[in-house]
Order: structure tokens, then sequence, then C-alpha cells
């Protein structure tokens, strides 16, 4: 009986220290007074590889960093984000990306990311400080997503307070000022509702905490984009599937020659299979989101096509942006062809990346239908082309 009675004992002094335990665990991470949820800067909250990772107290306060200044990415435990209010400390250590991916999936292959480029002490007026960019296939996509970039007033050696407010398909992103948003992102491109957060970088990340459904009543529908309802940009497009595309390949297509030998043709024909893709909110057609990353810089190779009705023979001027080769045919004829490599002489403004800004091309239209065919080669991030015509008088599509 007075070993029933011990153990009994035993057994409720274990389910209390348990719940006492729990208790602690709960109160260190909710605030009960907002709904602020405090995530500890501790190994028990966050998924992370002990190899790159440490849990350690720095300056008074718990924080995680890369261990010898190494990039590192922890993934937040048992927490799936909607809505709300992210907000969290980071010192810049090394040069880098470091950032946030919130809502990603299960695999950590889609959801959205912002990051801050990290290369040193920057000005408020440089524009490439912040970036914005949905994540696809386990790759961001910034080189697609031009706009949504800003500057801000960014600390060195001290610590930067981020703030992430976040509802529906709008997010507006504070840097250290948290009156006014360095980047106003009106519309989410990565295609998902909730998930998981992670944080990653050569940095140290301290204070994190979520505020569920905290929006500051920013609207959960798309913001203004200042292309919507522009009739110059080509919208609708048709697809071909996607093929390998080893470097050192070209396209052929006919040319004039004195001796007639010039005429063998790749261009599609009526054994291609086409399928409808349209241009995004912003005129990006983004072939990313529907054939995914290709891993170890693969170059491969799709066409697209789209047609012009012009009422009278003219000529139309067409800025137009591409990542990261491109041949392009107007009436079956060759009339630009050309590259944009990342990092080398032969990018495009601005930086590489994919906007109107890279290219303007003339188009010899003549009257009735013209078509635009493109062959479109990408080895290197975001796919996708924008164009937009310099005027549509006359123009039917």
């Amino acid at each position: 009986m007075k070993t029933n009675m011990k153990l009994s004992v035993l057994f409720l002094s274990g389910i209390l220290c348990s719940f006492q335990i729990y208790a602690q665990s709960i109160k260190a991470t909710k605030s009960d007074s907002s709904g602020e949820i405090q995530i500890p800067m501790e190994i028990e909250y966050w998924k992370s590889d002990t190899a790159t990772t440490e849990f350690i107290t720095y300056k008074n306060t718990r924080v995680i960093r890369g261990k010898n200044g190494g990039a590192f990415q922890v993934f937040l435990k048992n927490h799936n984000f909607s809505n709300g209010t992210i907000e969290f400390d980071v010192e810049l250590s090394g040069m880098g990306f470091p950032g946030i991916n919130f809502r990603m999936s299960e695999d950590h292959k889609n959801g959205e990311n912002f990051y801050i480029r990290s290369f040193g002490t920057v000005k408020p007026e440089t524009r490439t400080t912040l970036q914005y960019a949905a994540l696809i296939d386990g790759m961001s996509i910034w080189d697609l997503t031009d706009e949504y970039q800003a500057g801000a007033t960014i600390h060195q050696n001290k610590w930067n307070h981020v703030k992430l407010v976040v509802s529906g398909k709008q997010m507006r992103v504070y840097i250290n000022d948290m009156a006014k948003p360095a980047l106003i992102v009106p519309e989410l491109e990565g295609g998902r509702n909730s998930g998981g957060i992670s944080l990653s970088g050569n940095v140290i990340y301290a204070n994190f905490t979520i505020k569920p459904n905290a929006t500051e009543a920013l609207s959960s529908e798309s913001g203004y984009i200042t292309t919507t309802g522009d009739t110059r940009y080509l919208r609708d497009w048709m697809v071909a599937p996607a093929k390998d595309f080893p470097f050192g390949q070209e396209i052929k297509f006919s040319l004039p020659s004195m001796y007639g030998k010039l005429t063998t043709s790749e261009l599609p024909d009526s054994n291609t299979k086409w399928s409808p893709i349209k241009a995004e909110a912003r005129g990006i057609v983004n072939l990313t989101r529907i054939y995914g990353l290709k891993e170890n810089d693969a170059r491969r190779l799709t066409w697209l096509k789209t047609t012009i009705d012009s009422d009278k023979d003219q000529e139309r001027i067409l800025n137009f942006g591409f990542n990261d080769e491109v041949w392009f045919f107007l009436n079956g004829q060759i009339i630009y062809v050309d590259k944009n490599y990342f990092g080398t002489p032969a990018q495009k403004s601005p930086e590489g990346r994919c906007t109107i800004e890279n290219a303007t091309i003339k188009l010899p239209l003549r009257k009735g239908k013209n078509e635009i065919m493109i062959a479109l080669a990408n080895y290197f991030y975001g796919w996708g082309i924008i164009a937009r015509l310099d005027n549509t008088d006359g123009i039917k599509r």
C-alpha cells in the first residue's frame, strides 16, 4: 500500500512537473495582452543543421547565427503562418542575402521570399538593397521581379529591426523606420495562402515575434499595379514544351544565300504542340511557374508565339525584356537576336534582370495579321519575357 502511494505521488509529481514546463514554454512564447507569439531563439523551436548553426547569447540576447560567420538556414517548427505581422532583429555580419521565407510549402520549394542584399555599407538611395520575389520550385525569381526592390537605411555592426505586415495578397516591409514602409508589394506572387517560415544568411537573428492576423488594416485584395489596364502590353501567348538545349547549340533558321544553301530551319511547324499562357499582373510571361527549376545550370529552350493585327503597313516599337537568350522572328523572318547573361558585360540594364528596359525592337508590321515567334533559352534563375508596344494605334490583338 505504501509502495503504491509512493508511486502515485511520484506519478502526480511528474504530471505537475510536466505541466509546469509546458506552462513555462507557453509563457515564453506568447504574450497574454496582445496575442503576440514570441519565438525563443533556442534549438528546440527551430529545425537546424548543428554543423552550420549555433544558438548563443550575444549582446545579452539569445540569438541564432552561423558558425564561424558562415551561412545557415533554420526552419520554425510547428507553425503555419498565413496573415499577420512578423518582426525580428538582424545584425549584418557577413556578405550575402539574409532574409526570410514565409508561406512555404512542406517541401520548402514554394512560398514568398524577402531579403536584404548585404555587401557592406549602402546608402538609403541604393534601390537594390531590399528585394521581394516569389519562391517557385526552390528558386527565388528575383530577376523577374525588378519592381519589388527598394532602398533603406541599413546599420552595420548593430541591430536592424525588420517588420513584415502580410495581408492576403499584399505585404509592407519596414526596416528600422516603423512609420514608413521601405517596400510595398501590392500582389504577392508565391500563390500560397499559408505555410512555414525560415530564416537564412550569414548574419545574426534575434527577437523573433509573430502577431497572427495583425494586418494593420492592410487590405487582403491585390493593390494597385501600374500595368493593370495598359493595353500596350502583349499578354496573350502560346508556348511550346521546353526541351534541353546544351550550351553551344544555336537555333537554325534560313538566311539569304547567294548559293541558296542556308535553308535549314528549326522554327516550329504543324506538329508543334502549343498551350496558352497569359502575362501575369505586371506584364511578365513567367515560364518559371510552368517549367520550374532545372538544376546544375542546365540550359533549356522553348518557343512562344502571338499575333498582332494591324490595319495598315506600319512600323511599331516594341520594348522587350527577356531571360536569358532570345531569337525573335516576325512573319517568319529573324529580326532580333540577343543575350542577357547576368554578371557579364552582355547583361542588359538593369543588371541582367528581365524588364522592358532590356531591348528596343523595331517591328515592320504589314497590313493584316503578323505573327511574332520567339525562341527563348534559359539557364539562370527566372525564365520569362515582357513585351510592350509604344502605342496601339491601328492595332488589334
